[in-house]
């Protein structure tokens, strides 16, 4: 019996933040405006060198486009205040005429990190000051005249929220473990995993921890997205052995089966070597064609 939780897909693309490409980054994300592509996610490491800073990019990114939304997939916690991060995301969203989601992480590189000025944290840390942040950003997000907040990681001791979100802003956690898992379901709006990391065979288990998390919070485990980062490539890839690579056709019953039997509903892909031609691909063919398949079997 697949998973498929009902939900209106969507795709996306998954551009190199690096500096020495930035030609490149501009085609791919250029190709999925034209295309009609939804999403743009950018990955966030501060500490690599070759890197523009992810929100000065995306920044850009929207200033450059007119209806594509912009994500970090996912922000490194660790290096950003939580309170910068809400004032951040709502400006953009604000600037942008509410084109913008909050992807969020612990952090994971953690000498890179502490070279950096950042903290050290032990998986439990890690954890603990991401469910922190989430209720630090929240609270800035409010209506409220002024917030507090007492935690083991961050405070607020008085602060006005301000400004708003232009909409309602998700918050998506780019977690693994069962903990986290359960507290998406509980606290969060989206999960963001890699097909790398999360194969098909890993999400039933996962969806059942984040639908564990969202039945004793009393949420409805569809009001949660689940994005689904893709690499590979479209086209004769004779000799791969990478389990996303072929034509468009395998790419197409590949997604289709992610969502109706893997509970996935949005897809950003990354494009081997940073070509606006496989993302032209991806949307003018893989995308209707997977579209068309699901709304034939949800009938």
């Amino acid at each position: 019996m697949g998973i498929d939780y009902g939900r209106e897909i969507a795709f996306g693309v998954f551009p190199s933040p690096e500096a020495a490409t930035l030609d490149r980054t501009w085609g791919v994300i250029d190709a999925a405006e034209r295309g009609g592509l939804d999403f743009v996610g950018i990955q966030d490491h501060p500490y690599q060198r070759r890197h523009l800073d992810t929100w000065a990019l995306m920044a850009t990114v929207l200033a450059r486009t007119e209806r594509l939304r912009v994500f970090p997939d996912v922000a490194n916690l660790p290096l950003r205040p939580p309170a910068l991060i809400a004032k951040n995301a709502a400006s953009l969203d604000v600037l942008s005429g509410g084109r913008f989601e909050l992807g969020l992480g612990a952090g994971g590189f953690w000498e890179a990190i502490e070279a950096m000025g950042g903290p050290r944290r032990s998986p439990r840390e890690a954890a603990d000051a991401l469910l922190e942040a989430v209720e630090v950003i929240r609270l800035l997000w409010s209506d409220r005249p002024s917030v507090r907040f007492e935690g083991e990681h961050y405070r607020l001791a008085g602060v006005k929220p301000g400004p708003l979100p232009a909409h309602d802003m998700g918050i998506w956690l780019g977690v693994l473990g069962p903990r986290l898992l359960k507290e998406v379901g509980r606290v969060a709006d989206g999960w963001v995993p890699s097909h790398a990391f999360a194969g098909p065979d890993k999400l039933p288990g996962m969806h059942a921890r984040i639908d564990e998390g969202a039945a004793e919070a009393g949420r409805d485990p569809a009001s949660i997205r689940r994005v689904y980062n893709l690499w590979g490539s479209i086209g004769d890839t004779t000799g791969s052995d990478r389990p996303l690579d072929g034509p468009v056709d395998h790419w197409v019953e590949q997604i289709t089966g992610f969502v109706l039997e893997y509970g996935m509903d949005t897809f950003v892909l990354c494009p081997e070597e940073e070509s606006s031609a496989q993302v032209e691909l991806f949307a003018a063919e893989v995308v209707p064609a997977v579209r068309e398949a699901v709304r034939r079997a949800r009938g």
